[in-house]
């Protein structure tokens, strides 16, 4: 795996993460580590988590058109190609 997806990788993990907590305990742990939702280091991590979102529809638009995503489903499911 490269390391730029691997790094945004797991840059989208940690902002789907801080989401969940959002929505089931109203606590944003993004803007609790760097000091609020508006402060400049939380406004960046945001910013590069929405942008690791982006580089990542590259993997995985690679991924759909090898059919990677079938790779692991037995062979009376998988499409036929």
């Amino acid at each position: 795996m490269k390391p730029l997806n691997l790094i945004t990788l797991v840059l989208v993990i940690i902002g789907g993460l801080n989401w969940g907590l959002v929505g089931l305990f109203d606590f944003n742990l993004v803007g609790a580590i760097f000091g609020g939702e508006d402060a400049t280091l939380a406004r960046l991590v945001y910013i590069l988590v929405g942008l690791s979102a982006v580089w990542q529809l590259v993997p995985f638009s690679r991924a759909l058109s090898t059919d990677e995503p079938f790779a692991e489903v037995a062979p009376a499911i998988r499409r036929d190609r």
